[in-house]
This record gives C-alpha cells, structure tokens and sequence, in this order.
C-alpha cells in the first residue's frame, strides 16, 4: 500500500504516520516544510516496523507557483496511490477587521487551494490506484456548528475543502476514487493552543492520528463524498 500524508512533521499528521507504519503499511511519504523533523519521523517508523518512510520538503504556500513539482517528486517514488491524507493547514486567529489580505490568501492557499491543486496533479496515480482521499477539515467549517470569534477566514477555507470533497466525490465516482472529509474537533495540537489558549482538549494528536489513520484504511467501504464530524467538545 502507497499512502502520502501532508503534514506529516508534528501533531495529527506525525501521529498519522506512525499509526500507518504500526498498521504494516509499505510505503509512506510525508510532506512538510520542517525536513529535519520528517527524518527524525523516519527513523520512529524504522524502529516500529518495514514501513519505508520517504521525507519530502515542500513548502504548501509556494504551490501556486510550482503546483507540479511536488507531484512530481512524489511519481519519483510511487506509481500508483492508495490513500491520499491532505492533513497540512494553517490558522490565523484575528478578528474579522485585522485580518489582512495577505492573512486570508494565505488561509486560502494552504487550507484549500493547495489540496485541491495536489490532487489534480496526482489524479493519474490516484485513479490508479483507485484511492481513497481523505481532507482533514475542521468543526469550524462544518455547517451548523458553533463558530469562535477571530477565526472566520480559517472556518470558511475549511467549508472550501469540505465543499469541494463532495463535489469531487461525485465527479470522480466513475473512476473508483473515493472523497471524504473528517471535520475535526478539539485536539490538543500546537495550532489548538495557539486558538485557544487556556482550552485542554479531550483528545490527544496519538488518538486522533490512530483513527484517522484507521479510517484512510477501511473508511472507502463505507464512506464516500461524506463531511464526517469527529468531535465530542466544543471547540
């Protein structure tokens, strides 16, 4: 099996990833801006199983400028994948009149345009291997739930990536990909206590990532084009 995770150097997204490599997964490449911290990440999944764990720098708010060259340095190591986890985002907590324009492109780019552009350019190898691509979204994104002050431009980028999963679910239904996204609640990551500062969350970036990577395996048998909320808080 052939997964890629983005994100993949701290919290959910390192947590993803070694919970694929316990699971017996063959190869993992996990993207993110802090090389260092995937090597080291390379190392963990040597010690917890065969997993050969592939380090990719990239930088998401660059993908404007090079959308194809991140896919093409991951066709250097994979011809086909299983599962795509566009888990990388970013939060801007400011309220609505400081936020600069520069703070919602930002948003905008890492949150939903950089997904969406990378799996256009990996959609040959995801077709290929009929995927399952699950978008990290957020409870702050998901329609009818309780929204927080200062973080109206990261909750609407959020419901941009949601959105788009179902829209893809159904264009792309004929060519055995499967869509979904898990909304995400309070999880005791970096980016959380940045929000929210004195707020302990109920679960830990270990629990998180053990589901999520659960559900990347066997979710596509039950799920697709679906914004599942995973959350038992508020945030």
């Amino acid at each position: 099996m052939n997964v890629v995770v983005t994100g993949a150097s701290r919290g959910v997204g390192l947590e993803i990833v070694k919970s694929l490599a316990k699971a017996g997964v063959l190869k993992i490449i996990g993207i993110s801006r802090n090389y260092k911290q995937l090597c080291e990440l390379k190392e963990v999944c040597s010690q917890l199983s065969m997993t050969e764990f592939i380090p990719i720098q990239y930088d998401f708010q660059q993908i404007t400028t090079s959308e194809s060259k991140l896919a093409g340095l991951i066709k250097q190591h994979m011809n086909h994948i299983d599962i795509l986890i566009n888990n990388a985002g970013t939060m801007v907590n400011k309220p609505f009149e400081q936020t600069s324009a520069d703070d919602i492109n930002r948003l905008l780019t890492i949150n939903y345009i950089a997904p969406a552009l990378l799996i256009k350019n990996l959609l040959p190898l995801l077709k290929a291997g009929q995927a399952h691509i699950v978008n990290i979204t957020s409870m702050g994104g998901f329609q009818g739930s309780m929204k927080f002050k200062g973080l109206s431009h990261y909750s609407a980028s959020k419901a941009a990536l949601a959105s788009l999963t179902e829209c893809l679910a159904e264009e792309f239904k004929m060519d055995g990909l499967v869509f979904n996204a898990l909304a995400l609640g309070a999880v005791q990551t970096e980016m959380l206590a940045e929000a929210f500062p004195n707020y302990k969350a109920p679960v830990s970036p270990e629990q998180m990532g053990e589901f999520i990577a659960n559900f990347s395996m066997n979710g596509k048998t039950f799920f697709n084009g679906k914004i599942l909320p995973i959350s038992i808080s508020t945030p």
